[in-house]
C-alpha cells in the first residue's frame, strides 16, 4: 500500500510540475508577445503558443518515461525480493535441512555399491534434497534474480550437496540411460562453482563431524 501511494504522489506532483510549467510559460510568452509587438515585430502568438505547448508535452513525456522507469525498477525489486525469500524458505525449512544432513552423513560415496545399503529413509533424503535442488535451479534461471544476491549465501549448501549427490546421479543417468535426469541440478551446481571462482572464493569443502 505505501509504493502504491508513493506512485500516486509522484504522479501527482508530475501533474502539478507539468500544469505549473505550463502555466508560468504562457505568462512568460504573454510578456514576451507583448514586448516584441511594442518593438514593431508582428509575431503569431498561435505560433508561439504551439511552440510552448510542444515543450511541455515533451517534458510530460519525459517525466512519464522516468516514472515508468521507476516503477519497473521497484517492480523488479519486488519480485527479487519474493524470489529470494521463496529460496531461503526452500533450503532452510527442517525438512531439506534435515535431509541434506542425512546426505552429508550416510551417504555411500560408491553408489555401485553403496545403493544396496541405503534405507527407506535414505533414498527419501536424497530425493528431497534433489527435489529441493531442483526448485532452486528453477527458480535462479536466467533473469529472475540476479546470482550476487542470492549466490553468496546459497552457493555453499548447493556444492556440498553436490558433492555428496554427483556420484549417485552419474549412477542413475547411466543405469537409466536418462541424461536428462536431474540435469538442471547438475547445472545449477555448476553455475554455483563459477560463481564462487569467479569471486575469489573457496570451492573445497570441509567435512566436521557432529556440525550443527
Amino acid at each position: 500500500m505505501a509504493t502504491n501511494w508513493s506512485g500516486r504522489r509522484v504522479i501527482g506532483v508530475m501533474l502539478l510540475l507539468t500544469a505549473g510549467v505550463f502555466v508560468l510559460g504562457m505568462m512568460a510568452l504573454c510578456v514576451l508577445w507583448g514586448i516584441l509587438r511594442l518593438l514593431g515585430f508582428a509575431p503569431s502568438f498561435w505560433t508561439m503558443t504551439e511552440a510552448v505547448a510542444t515543450a511541455v508535452t515533451a517534458a510530460a513525456v519525459l517525466g512519464g518515461a522516468i516514472l515508468a522507469y521507476r516503477e519497473l525498477s521497484e517492480l523488479s525489486t519486488t519480485r527479487h525480493i519474493e524470489v529470494a525469500d521463496r529460496l531461503f524458505d526452500e533450503l532452510n525449512e527442517p525438512a531439506s535441512v534435515e535431509a541434506r544432513r542425512r546426505v552429508f552423513q550416510r551417504l555411500p560415496r560408491d553408489p555401485e555399491s553403496g545403493i544396496a545399503l541405503l534405507e527407506d529413509a535414505d533414498r527419501a533424503a536424497i530425493k528431497q534434497v534433489l527435489n529441493s535442488l531442483d526448485r532452486v535451479a528453477f527458480l535462479t534461471q536466467a533473469g529472475w534474480i540476479p546470482e550476487d544476491i542470492v549466490m553468496p549465501w546459497m552457493s555453499p549448501m548447493i556444492l556440498k550437496s553436490w558433492i555428496k549427490l554427483k556420484p549417485w546421479v552419474d549412477y542413475e543417468v547411466d543405469r537409466r540411460h536418462e541424461p536428462e535426469y536431474y540435469r538442471q541440478v547438475r547445472a545449477l551446481a555448476e553455475r554455483s562453482l563459477a560463481w564462487r571462482k569467479v569471486h575469489g572464493m573457496s570451492t573445497e569443502v570441509t567435512w566436521i563431524e557432529n556440525a550443527l
